[in-house]
C-alpha cells in the first residue's frame, strides 16, 4: 500500500470517529436551546393559546410578564385595568407567567388561574388574585384559598381540582416563564408593546403617553 492510500484510509478513520463523538454528544446534551434574543424583543409571538383580551385587530399589543405574588404587579394591577378599559376597542392585552422563585405562592397561583381558565374563568381569577393578595401571598394554605376563589367566580370546583394538578396546566406555565427568559427578562412586572420591551411607566399619566404613541407610530 503506498503512503497516499495510507492516508486517506487514516484520515477516513478519524472522520468517522469525529461523527461518532458528535452524534454520542448530541444524544447526551439533547438539541440546542433556542439562543435568547438580545435586541429587547419577545422570543415567542403571540397565539391562540395565549390569554388575550380586547380589540380583535388592535392597534397595539399590550404583553404583561407578571407574577400573582408580586407586589409591584399587584400595584400595577389597577393602572393596567384602567388603561385597558379605556382602550380596550384599539388595544389587546395579554397576561403570561412569569412566577419568581423567591414567590412560594407564585406557581400554585398560576396554575390557578390556568385551571380557571379551562373553564372560561381565567381573567376572573386573576382578578380575585390580584384584589386579594395580601390574604394569600405568604399562607401556606393558598391552593385551599384559591379553591375558595374557584367557588366564588362561578365555576364547578371539582374539575378545577382536577385541572389545577394537571400536566396542562404546568406546561402553560412552563410554556410562559421559559419564553420570558428567552427574552431576557429580569424582573416583574415586564411589559411588551408591539413585542418590543417596554420601560415600566412611572404614573398613569406615562402608560397612557405609551399607549398613545404606539397608537400612533405602528
Amino acid at each position: 500500500m503506498d503512503t497516499q492510500k495510507r492516508v486517506i484510509i487514516w484520515l477516513s478513520a478519524l472522520l468517522v470517529i469525529a461523527i461518532a463523538s458528535i452524534g454520542a454528544y448530541q444524544v447526551a446534551t439533547g438539541p440546542r436551546a433556542e439562543l435568547p434574543r438580545k435586541d429587547g424583543t419577545m422570543s415567542l409571538a403571540l397565539d391562540q393559546s395565549d390569554w388575550t383580551k380586547g380589540a380583535k385587530t388592535p392597534k397595539v399589543t399590550f404583553v404583561e410578564y407578571s407574577d400573582f405574588q408580586c407586589p409591584a404587579c399587584g400595584a400595577y394591577y389597577p393602572m393596567l385595568e384602567e388603561m385597558f378599559a379605556e382602550y380596550k376597542d384599539q388595544i389587546s392585552f395579554t397576561y403570561r407567567h412569569f412566577p419568581l422563585a423567591q414567590h412560594k405562592n407564585a406557581r400554585s397561583s398560576a396554575y390557578a388561574s390556568e385551571a380557571a381558565g379551562k373553564q372560561g374563568k381565567f381573567w376572573e381569577m386573576a382578578d380575585m388574585l390580584f384584589k386579594n393578595q395580601s390574604e394569600w401571598s405568604e399562607e401556606t394554605t393558598a391552593p385551599t384559598i384559591f379553591e375558595g376563589y374557584a367557588q366564588k367566580i362561578g365555576i364547578n370546583v371539582e374539575q378545577y381540582k382536577t385541572d389545577v394538578k394537571s400536566d396542562a396546566v404546568k406546561a402553560k406555565v412552563d410554556r410562559d416563564l421559559q419564553s420570558g427568559k428567552l427574552s431576557l427578562i429580569s424582573h416583574t412586572p415586564t411589559f411588551f408593546i408591539n413585542g418590543k420591551m417596554s420601560d415600566n411607566p412611572r404614573s398613569k399619566e406615562e402608560l397612557k403617553a405609551l399607549i398613545e404613541y404606539a397608537i400612533t407610530h405602528p
